[in-house]
């Protein structure tokens, strides 16, 4: 695991989680926006929580700490994903 990609791992997936953000908002208008707007700035604080535990100096094994840090972009941006789908649902329900 090379540390150049897994900073380009990190802005991939937050980039595109926000992306879809940004198509929902524009699909579902007014209804949405606000829950879409919070789940757009939690992403834009995990991206900077990850770039500075990357940036991080760490002592010990790298390649196991990296790991666990694709392992978390991960699990968190899937949490995210979760909050945007049930963020669609309730919009979807309000109309």
């Amino acid at each position: 695991m090379n540390l150049r990609v897994i900073k380009k791992d990190i802005e991939y997936v937050l980039g595109a989680f926000i992306e879809d953000c940004s198509v929902v908002a524009a699909v579902k208008g007014q209804s949405a926006d606000e829950k879409i707007a919070g789940l757009i700035e939690e992403a834009i604080d995990l991206y900077n929580e990850l770039k500075d535990k990357v940036n991080a100096k760490i002592e010990g094994p790298k390649k196991s700490y990296y790991a666990s840090l694709r392992k978390e972009i991960l699990e968190k941006t899937d949490a995210l994903y979760e909050k945007l789908s049930s963020a669609v649902k309730a919009s979807q329900k309000a109309e």
